[in-house]
């Protein structure tokens, strides 16, 4: 029987991008989104037949709908062996204009968005003896961010430390927990976001001067989602052109 792969925010960007791949992979996909009618658009076009794709809604800052999406999935399929916790929102405001509602509303879908994803899923995980965790942080939350907000850095800068705790607490359990540190992709929400002007003067600062490939960023999710990754755990994959380096 394949293994079960549930992604956060797949519907559409990144997270999309993700789902298809590890779908591509052999794995069953659960695409959740806060939208669901979104995420059912989205695994209509993957499998229009439902036998390998289950939409879901999924408000990542509630905490009883990832409870209730795991039980969705075991009753669905009996249970779930991959997470890529990948919801996320990504503003731009300067930083002395971020009002205390938007950093808090960034910080609860972002960081604790991951946060109840590794700590609802991964108990289930750690139940169960198995499991791959991987949390999709960023480039901004190791060097303070190229083009976001302070605030969105801030909360990938808090996913790579909560990768590192969960990691520690789930290692025993036979649960790897993993970050990817994508920079600057190529996405239409990055064209968005970014005003074309400033986004070329990005790009000049990139060491291989273009944007990432978002394609490769789902390739290392299906090598770190799979069994033969088991002793990788607790660390941070960086996809980011030379502009971060260690």
């Amino acid at each position: 029987m394949s293994q079960v792969a549930l992604v956060t925010g797949a519907a559409q960007g990144l997270g999309n991008i993700i789902a298809r791949r590890l779908h591509a992979a052999g794995y069953k996909v659960v695409i959740t989104d806060v939208s669901s009618e979104l995420a059912a658009s989205a695994a209509a076009q993957l499998d229009a037949s439902g036998d390998t794709v289950l939409p879901l809604a999924l408000d990542v800052m509630q905490k009883s709908a990832f409870e209730a999406a795991l039980a969705a999935v075991r009753e669905r399929w009996g249970g779930l062996q991959v997470v890529v916790n990948n919801a996320a929102i990504t503003p731009t405001t300067p930083v002395m204009q971020i009002t205390p509602e938007e950093f808090d509303k960034v910080l609860a879908i972002n960081l604790r968005g991951t946060f109840l994803g590794c700590q609802v899923f991964g108990a289930a995980m750690g139940a169960a003896g198995y499991g791959r965790l991987i949390n999709v942080a960023s480039l901004a939350g190791q060097n303070g961010g190229t083009a976001s907000g302070a605030h969105y850095a801030a909360s990938k800068g808090g996913i790579l430390t909560l990768t590192k705790i969960f990691a520690r607490e789930l290692a025993a359990s036979g649960v790897t927990v993993n970050a990817i540190a994508p920079g600057p992709m190529e996405l239409p929400s990055v064209r968005a976001a970014v005003p074309p002007e400033r986004l070329e003067k990005l790009i000049e600062m990139i060491p291989v001067k273009r944007l990432g490939n978002p394609e490769f960023v789902a390739n290392l999710v299906v090598q770190l989602a799979s069994v033969e990754a088991d002793f990788a755990t607790g660390a941070a994959w960086d996809v980011n052109g030379g502009i971060f380096m260690r």
